[in-house]
């Protein structure tokens, strides 16, 4: 009766702030118009029954709240089948709260619009033209655009994206995204990264911004903290182990499930870099594109990451992936090492061009 009366009270409190929230509202017709009824031409993504398109639409204008205006967005369509709605129904109105709460960061989607009409969840965000980072992980291609410097600013993006929903909202709101993970991370036109997914978030109370939540964990197995595993207990620190588990993607240029890693643990690339990192051997797993990166006409910049910013974006991702939620630093740490990191790579190969002769480079 208790849990019954709960789900009441939460059925009306969402309908409530979609109805306090109509000029997102979008019209139905207008997202089929603008996907040509979804086609798979506009279909760039699925993930977990949700396809994403990009499109051309008119939406509310997040800079100036009394107009719109139309460019490229994306457009995420939850399931509507009876089979997956329950659960597409709590994630899609979960992402509206959370969005629309004064969620406001370069490095996290802004909420642009919505639709719920006939059957359909629709959420209608800002673009990322360059799709979800673990596609580009993914694809040979891609990746050797990835230079170490380029995968250190993305870890810096995703890491402030992650420190602003922790600890500088206003109003003292804090959140727990709860299923960080390299899927969930999108990559702009730039290279600049945004987190993409709040569907199973939720705000942490400002009086217990210390203690764990009992929750039941949403994400991702491989991203999963450890000790919640044994304890049920979510705090920020949960997100922080799945973000390890990013760097440690980005680092080696192979996704958390690659069968490499899975073959040694079923936890994957995680358990992997720790026991690598404990014997020494972790320069091993880097990824062999960034050892050696070069220049489009073939001139060597630099072997590789530099040493210190290497050894630096190692020591806080190993630290990021401890067992122990006590273990693992607050995300402005986190954002401190990775900028250091960053500082060093960019110096030294500031220095390198410096020092080589100018004849030599063409």
């Amino acid at each position: 009766m208790y849990l019954g009366l709960i789900h009441i009270l939460a059925k009306y409190y969402h309908k409530w702030l979609v109805n306090n929230l109509e000029h997102l509202k979008i019209p139905l017709t207008h997202i089929l118009s603008a996907t040509n009824d979804f086609s798979e031409t506009y279909r760039i993504a699925i993930r977990e029954d949700v396809h994403f398109y990009r499109a051309e639409l008119e939406h509310y204008d997040k800079e100036n709240h009394s107009s719109k205006r139309q460019n490229t967005v994306i457009i995420k369509r939850y399931p509507s089948d009876r089979h997956h709605k329950c659960s597409g129904e709590k994630q899609f109105l979960t992402e509206i709260e959370i969005l629309s709460s004064g969620v406001k960061h370069p490095n996290i989607v802004t909420l642009l619009g919505f639709c719920v009409e006939d059957s359909q969840m629709i959420l209608v965000i800002d673009n990322f033209s360059n799709g979800f980072l673990r596609e580009y992980l993914r694809n040979l291609k891609d990746k050797r655009l990835l230079t170490w410097e380029k995968r250190l600013k993305i870890c810096i993006d995703v890491a402030h994206g992650l420190h602003y929903i922790h600890s500088q909202m206003e109003d003292q709101k804090m959140i727990i995204n709860r299923d960080i993970c390299s899927c969930n991370i999108g990559l702009d036109e730039n290279g600049g990264a945004k987190i993409v997914y709040f569907g199973d978030s939720v705000f942490l109370p400002p009086d217990k911004k210390d203690e764990a939540l009992c929750l039941k964990w949403i994400g991702r197995k491989r991203y999963t903290d450890p000790e919640y595993k044994k304890t049920k207990k979510v705090k920020r620190e949960s997100d922080v182990y799945g973000f390890g588990v990013i760097l440690f993607e980005i680092l080696c240029g192979r996704l958390v499930d690659d069968p490499i890693y899975v073959k040694e643990s079923d936890i994957g690339l995680a358990h992997v870099a720790r026991r690598s990192f404990n014997t020494g051997s972790l320069e091993e797993l880097i990824d062999p594109i960034i050892k050696e990166e070069v220049r489009e006409n073939g001139f060597v910049l630099n072997r590789g990451p530099n040493k210190d910013s290497l050894h630096t974006f190692i020591t806080i991702a190993h630290q990021c992936v401890a067992e122990t939620q006590d273990q693992r630093p607050k995300m402005e740490v986190v954002v401190n090492k990775l900028e250091k990191a960053l500082f060093f790579q960019v110096s030294h190969c500031s220095n390198f061009i410096l020092w080589f002769p100018r004849s030599k480079i063409v």
